[in-house]
């Protein structure tokens, strides 16, 4: 049965329960897809395909038994920053090629439990450190809507291979914006929980107060799917929390009528394109026609999101990144004393983003400089939180673009730094506050790239944003367009 790879979670589950088609089959129409269309876009570092035909069989062997979890022989798609016992986890550098991994995240773990199928590992920017997947030490990843555009980052493997139909869903990780803004480039859904709602462990640590894992889907019900099976508390993970986990299939359902949402003033600004800015507002026109009462809310702390983020993210990141030293995992560059032989392995195996952003990290942690930058940082962050608790006084959620740009070109921003650094002004705000947001496409430019809106909410409210995301995704066509990519694909492999 041919292009099961064009399934969304739902659709496909149908079709395993029907008997319509196998576990096994799917993957094989996924590993074609791989072959027709990765060696364009370069999603994937590296697939195991022996394992993942074998996972998928003892599905099809589970469902036969009556005994099928919540996702049975759905394939996923890893970021290469989890671990996955027995694959290899660079994260995207060299310093950690040829490592592979001792034992499963906790996220892998849920989903092997839950029966899915692991598909591969996806690419990303350097220790999730970038936001367009061009600092991968591997290979440039492209967006599938336009190949000489980039999918955004750091997840944007995960979001190209779910964009270009090379995977059913994917896991990234978001620490300032990694899988919403993605997610928005490459026209899917991305969700980041909120803090503490997903496990961490087995997650190597970019900046650890705000790292969290989240699903990149097509449709907002499958990364409803996907969050049911990852949320909750877990013992080896000290900054989750134990809180109740509710229904989102079903809360998904209630649809929009008596919320009310939260336009920020200060995500609506000057400089953002003017395609992205129509687009979303269009978009909450929508919302009001389903049912929403919409009102104008203020985040006056917004401007200083930036600067925060980059002095408090950089400086976790100094210190997590120090455990990379060639002595117990990893490449390892010798040389005459210890001392000389961390420098040789840092200087070979770290790219210039993530040796720049260790080294401001150490700058502002440095005696000196703390109270001034690093303690001033955290202040900060405590007055966008205080913002974002003010403005939930009055609204369920609250709507916004993702970024003030559609993708734009591989190698156009990688000489300024601080430009592209700016590019995530209005996703950095939900990592500093520890909140949860979903990404979902809300349009096209003229030129056919999508565009994205987010939906915020309160910490540990997703099934309240989930909710408006599926109300509206339900009431526009937007998730089921498809790139050209993948179109001419299906009818050359259908030909053949």
């Amino acid at each position: 049965m041919g292009n099961l790879h064009l399934e969304t979670i739902e659709s496909l589950q149908a079709k395993l329960r029907e008997g319509a088609c196998s576990s096994v089959e799917v993957v094989q129409d996924l590993l074609g897809a791989m072959e027709a269309v990765d060696g364009q876009v370069g999603a994937y570092l590296s697939v195991d395909a022996e394992t993942a035909l074998a996972e998928a069989a003892e599905a099809d062997r589970r469902r036969a038994d009556g005994k099928a979890g919540a996702l049975n022989g759905v394939p996923v798609a890893i970021k290469d920053v989890l671990n996955v016992k027995g694959q290899p986890c660079t994260c995207g550098s060299k310093i950690l090629e040829g490592f592979v991994s001792p034992y499963d995240a906790t996220v892998v773990k849920r989903l092997r439990e839950a029966g899915a199928v692991l598909l591969g590992r996806v690419n990303m920017d350097e220790f999730a450190m970038g936001s367009s997947t061009e600092n991968s030490a591997f290979r440039t990843t492209r967006n599938p809507w336009d190949l000489s555009r980039v999918p955004g980052g750091s997840s944007g493997g995960s979001a190209a291979a779910v964009a270009a139909r090379e995977a059913i869903a994917s896991l990234g990780s978001d620490t300032g914006g990694s899988v919403r803004q993605p997610a928005a480039f490459c026209g899917c859904v991305g969700l980041k929980p909120s803090y503490g709602r997903v496990s961490r462990y087995g997650l190597t640590a970019y900046a650890s107060s705000l790292d969290q894992v989240g699903p990149v889907t097509r449709t907002v019900s499958d990364a409803a799917a996907l969050l049911q099976v990852l949320a909750g508390a877990d013992p080896m993970d000290s900054t989750s929390v134990d809180a109740p986990v509710p229904d989102y299939r079903e809360e998904i359902k209630l649809g929009m009528e008596g919320l009310t949402l939260g336009l920020p003033a200060e995500y609506f600004v000057e400089g953002t394109d003017p395609e992205v800015d129509a687009a979303v507002r269009a978009a909450v026109a929508q919302c009001e026609a389903l049912g929403a009462t919409v009102r104008e809310v203020s985040l006056p702390h917004t401007p200083y999101a930036i600067a925060a983020y980059y002095i408090i993210a950089t400086a976790e990141a100094s210190a997590n990144l120090a455990r990379f030293d060639g002595v117990r995992y990893g490449r390892r560059v010798e040389g005459q004393d210890p001392i000389e032989m961390y420098g040789r392995t840092r200087a070979e195996g770290f790219g210039p983003e993530v040796k720049r952003r260790i080294v401001l990290g150490t700058y502002v942690l440095s005696s000196g400089y703390y109270d001034a930058y690093y303690l001033r940082a955290q202040k900060v962050r405590t007055l966008i939180r205080d913002d974002f608790a003010a403005a939930f006084g009055d609204c369920h959620a609250l709507i916004a673009p993702v970024s003030p740009t559609v993708a734009y070109g591989v190698g156009e921003k990688t000489g300024d730094p601080l430009q592209m650094y700016l590019g995530d002004i209005f996703t950095v705000t939900a990592n500093l506050a520890g909140l949860c947001g979903v990404a979902l496409p809300c349009g096209f430019t003229a030129g056919g790239l999508p565009i994205g809106m987010q939906v915020l909410g309160p910490a540990f409210a997703e099934e309240q944003i989930l909710r408006v995301a599926h109300a509206y995704e339900e009431a526009t066509d937007w998730h089921t367009r498809r790139p050209a990519l993948v179109e001419e694909t299906v009818s050359s492999r259908q030909e053949g």
